[in-house]
C-alpha cells in the first residue's frame, strides 16, 4: 500500500465530518448507493449527510462507495503524492486537526452550545455565524472571543495543508 492510500486511511477526516458537510451523489449511482446506505433525495438528486454512517475508523463500503467520495484529494493527499509532505508529517497534521477539533468540541460542551447538525462541518459554520454575529453585537464574551479564534486556526490548519475552508 502506498503513502498515499495510507495517509487516507490514517486520516478520514473527509468521512467524518470534519472536511466535508455532505457528499452528492449522480443520479445513475443513487440506486446502488441506497442499497448500501440511507440517503436523501431532493428533486432527482441524492446526498447523504457526514459524517458518513459507513465510516467507523476506516470506509466499510470502500468498493462500493460514491463517485464523489472516490474522486475526492483533498491537498493532504496530494502534498503526499507529490512528496512535498513525508508521510509521518502528513500523519502529525492529522493529530493536529483531530486535537483541534477535539479541543473546539469541549468548549462547545463546556458552553453548552446547541448546534443543529451532525456534522462536525456544518457546526463550525453554524458556530462561526453565531460567533459573528454577537461580535458586530458587541455581546460576544471572552470565551466566545476564544472559541472564534480557536475557529478561524482551525480554518487555517484546513486551508493550509488541506485545500480547503469552511467559511
Amino acid at each position: 500500500m502506498n503513502d498515499s492510500m495510507n495517509i487516507c486511511l490514517a486520516c478520514g477526516s473527509c468521512c467524518d465530518g470534519t472536511l466535508i458537510g455532505f457528499v452528492e451523489l449522480d443520479p445513475e449511482e443513487m440506486p446502488a448507493i441506497k442499497k448500501i446506505m440511507a440517503i436523501e433525495e431532493e428533486k432527482g438528486n441524492g446526498f447523504f449527510l457526514q459524517p458518513c454512517k459507513k465510516y467507523c475508523d476506516g470506509c466499510t463500503v470502500y468498493s462500493q462507495r460514491p463517485k464523489h467520495c472516490a474522486k475526492f484529494e483533498c491537498g493532504l493527499l496530494k502534498s503526499v503524492e507529490k512528496k512535498e509532505v513525508e508521510f509521518d508529517a502528513a500523519v502529525e497534521i492529522v493529530k493536529v486537526v483531530r486535537q483541534k477539533r477535539k479541543d473546539i468540541e469541549v468548549k462547545l460542551v463546556e458552553q453548552n452550545y446547541a448546534l443543529q447538525s451532525d456534522s462536525f462541518y456544518f457546526k463550525m459554520v453554524e458556530l462561526e455565524k453565531q460567533l459573528q454575529n454577537k461580535k458586530v453585537d458587541l455581546s460576544i464574551t471572552k470565551i466566545q472571543q476564544e472559541l472564534l479564534l480557536d475557529l478561524q486556526q482551525f480554518e487555517n490548519i484546513l486551508a493550509k495543508n488541506f485545500g480547503l475552508t469552511l467559511f
